[in-house]
């Protein structure tokens, strides 16, 4: 067994929280704030099996990033700067990784 703890902006917790459950996983999380900027993100725990692991970190993956699409016109003179709208990823999760010894109920 693994546990997965994810790191997830708060914007994408229920979108994560939403396609773990879709596809038979469950998590615990925290409403968490943390970094230089004392951001307001979720922390998920995730208990996998090893060979789940890849699927549950993709499924995190998929839906922490959002592609947007920035034009290339100057505001102030109306010109193109270039011929193509430049597309950003933006967000994003950590995750880490460690391997589960043992698990105890009480």
């Amino acid at each position: 067994m693994k546990m997965v703890m994810a790191v997830v902006p708060s914007s994408n917790a229920e979108d994560v929280l939403d396609a773990l459950i879709n596809r038979g996983h469950t998590a615990t999380y925290a409403h968490t704030k943390g970094g230089m900027l004392r951001q307001s993100q979720y922390s998920l725990f995730i208990a996998v099996s090893k060979e789940k692991l890849e699927e549950v970190l993709e499924i995190i993956k998929s839906s922490c990033r959002t592609q947007v699409e920035m034009s290339t016109m100057d505001s102030q003179n109306k010109d193109t700067l270039g011929t193509a709208p430049v597309v950003a990823d933006l967000g994003g999760a950590i995750a880490f990784i460690w391997d589960i010894n043992r698990i105890e109920t009480f």
